[in-house]
């Protein structure tokens, strides 16, 4: 077994925190006032949020007030009254919340008060960055929300913000020539890495195939397999394949994949054993944080996975799946590429906050954002349009009166181990629904159920900064797929760069791996898939991702000369036990939820306004992408001004 020192663990890279996680329960940490642990606000960090290591994502500090307001243990004393009343607040700083206040101001006009609470220390939400110092060049990769996925479906109020923005994926596009397929044209591949623990030893074996649906001949050939799950898999693979649902017309056929697994198609309908289906069983892990054994097959088919070709489907309908924001999940036009700025979508969170605190940074550009510092003590001062209030994690919102008739609402936040208030002529909850319930508990009882009923998926992006990557330029491998080792997918950060950031052009330089766990319980239903994964995602401290990430580098890379101690520069963990936003699932869920935009949907009924306060979040679409989370910030900002009464004395910025 490798041993600590020899991965690493004793080396002095970027700062560890002491406290990094929830492994032990709230009960067994010390409680300061109003019931909050009394550790939350003494976790050193370092100075700049998108430079902090560690764990981060949903970091220390960032939820355990929430959690405690869930228990009931967190004491809702009176709050002190800050003095301070705004036309909107918006709790949440994420993607949906910052185009919510763009949205205001531009109907409403900049001189308009706006306030933007977040409980991270960073704005953007899941859209976050990771910024590293290796040997003297900056590397970046995003923390969370990954790309601009098919563009072109992009609904014309996230096109707006978009161009409103200056965000152009042609200029990008062009820009980036030169590093476009840098790793092919360096000869690296993608490998399927085959752990000890269940093929009996660690085994890379590379693909001519990228992977995401499954394996080519060459790959089951020297693949660590049975003689049977090697035959199954070829005929899995051959051209002339048979019609595996026979007797059915296309309706029932289409239909029968709705309602059954991609796992259970192969292996009750193809035949292949468990072994065979190992390729397939992270198959709808990257759109909804759940494998083959909860993805329906019809998605599979959708995406062009094996198995459907002598069916008689014909083409997949253009319409199925596209009427849902973001696209076809994933499924795109022929030449619509999805476009990945070298920080995600965090470019964009950025971009908007240039524009609501221009105060805040000098950037103003596309090209600007790569390199871009952000003044993080400009967000919030007096005075200004848009003040955006960090570390601030709102737990009560209630009406001043009776909902119906009443002209303010308080927000009620904790802040450095004090509950604040503020006041709002109307509110946005920009937050996740599953949360909004326990903020709000005057809410009516049905939709307080249909915003439970989003249960986020969990999941984890690892960033590990290396001195250079020589080790998989050996190797041949620019990304693993590794279903059974701790992080399924393992691979170098796309070859792009940003005006001024520059990415590695060849292995000796620095250059940051991406790394991806999905928080699974494969055979139960999806929801407790993602209640289950979120606690044991929480169980884990940084300490254990460390540990497992530099052992499963040694494992894949070690053949390449890596060596943990030497090659690992830093290590930040993005975690996010409440990550993607619930998508309806047609096995577990009405189908007409999935392929149509029905009222019944409970993501319908959750999003409807409260007197004042409305709903804006990508759960309030039932979609995780980032188009989804601005058309529903479009809609708040809509209901927000309908309910304006005029004329009326707008709290205008002395």
């Amino acid at each position: 077994m490798d041993t600590d020192r020899q991965l690493g663990m004793d080396c002095p890279i970027s700062r560890r925190q002491f406290v990094n996680g929830v492994a032990v329960g709230l009960g067994a940490l010390s409680v300061g006032p109003l019931g909050l642990p009394a550790f939350a606000a003494e976790v050193p960090l370092a100075a700049y949020p998108p430079a902090r290591t560690g764990m981060r994502g949903s970091h220390p500090g960032a939820f355990e007030a929430a959690h405690a307001l869930r228990d009931g243990t967190l004491k809702l004393a009176d709050a002190q009254d800050a003095g301070e009343d705004y036309d909107l607040v918006i709790v949440g700083g994420g993607l949906s919340g910052l185009s919510a206040a763009h949205f205001f101001h531009q109907r409403m006009g900049a001189g308009m008060k706006v306030l933007i609470l977040d409980n991270h220390d960073d704005f953007g939400g899941h859209a976050k960055r990771n910024e590293f110092t290796v040997n003297g060049r900056q590397l970046v990769v995003n923390g969370g929300t990954l790309n601009i996925e098919s563009p072109s479906r992009y609904n014309r109020w996230a096109q707006g913000v978009l161009d409103d923005l200056g965000v152009d994926l042609a200029r990008f596009r062009a820009a980036n020539t030169a590093e476009a397929g840098l790793y092919q044209k360096l000869g690296l591949k993608h490998a399927w890495g085959f752990d000890k623990e269940t093929f009996g030893a660690d085994r890379v074996v590379p693909s001519a195939a990228s992977g995401w649906h499954g394996p080519d001949a060459a790959t089951v050939a020297a693949a660590p397999l049975s003689a049977a799950a090697k035959a199954g898999l070829t005929r899995l693979l051959a051209t002339d394949q048979p019609d595996y649902l026979p007797g059915m017309d296309r309706a029932a056929k289409l239909d029968w994949l709705a309602r059954h697994s991609f796992r259970q198609f192969l292996i009750e309908k193809v035949g292949l054993d468990r072994q065979a289906e190992w390729f397939f069983s992270q198959m709808g892990c990257a759109s909804f944080c759940v494998g083959s054994d909860a993805t329906p097959a019809l998605y599979a088919w959708v995406q062009g996975y094996p198995g459907f070709s002598g069916m008689g489907l014909g083409a997949v309908p253009d319409q199925l799946f596209a009427d849902l924001p973001g696209g076809q999940h994933g499924r795109q036009r022929e030449g619509d590429l999805s476009v990945h700025f070298p920080d995600g979508n965090a470019t964009v969170a950025r971009l908007l906050v240039s524009r609501l605190v221009p105060a805040s940074t000098t950037a103003r550009t596309q090209e600007d954002m790569g390199t871009a510092v952000f003044d993080y003590a400009a967000l919030d001062r007096p005075g200004q349009p848009t003040r955006i209030r960090l570390s601030s994690i709102v737990v009560n919102v209630a009406h001043l009166g009776d909902p119906a008739r009443a002209g303010e609402v308080a927000v009620r936040y904790m802040a450095g181990g004090t509950l604040r208030q503020v006041r709002g002529a109307a509110v946005i909850l920009a937050s996740w629904n599953m949360m909004i319930p326990y903020l709000m508990p005057e809410l009516p009882e049905a939709q307080k159920a249909a915003l439970h009923y989003a249960v986020k998926g969990p999941l984890v992006y690892t960033s590990v900064a290396l001195t250079n990557w020589r080790a998989m330029a050996r190797l041949g491998v620019s990304r693993f797929t590794t279903p059974t080792m701790f992080h399924q997918d393992v691979g170098l950060t796309e070859a792009v760069s940003l005006g001024g950031l520059k990415h590695a052009a060849n292995p000796d330089e620095p250059v940051v791996l991406h790394l991806a766990k999905y928080m699974t319980r494969p055979g139960l239903p999806r929801q407790d898939q993602h209640r289950l994964g979120r606690a044991d995602l929480l169980a884990l401290s940084f300490a254990d991702f460390e540990r497992e990430t530099r052992a499963q580098l040694l494992r894949l890379l070690g053949p390449g000369g890596f060596d943990p101690r030497r090659d690992i520069a830093a290590i930040t963990v993005n975690r996010w036990p409440h990550g993607y936003a619930y998508t309806y699932n047609s096995i577990t869920d009405p189908v007409e939820w999935v392929y149509s935009e029905s009222p019944t949907r409970p993501c319908v009924i959750a999003r409807q306004p409260f007197g004042l306060v409305s709903i804006a979040n990508s759960d309030a679409a039932a979609s995780p992408h980032t188009d989804a989370a601005m058309l529903e910030a479009h809609r708040a900002v809509q209901e927000v001004i309908a309910r304006r009464t005029y004329p009326f004395v707008p709290r205008r910025v002395s």
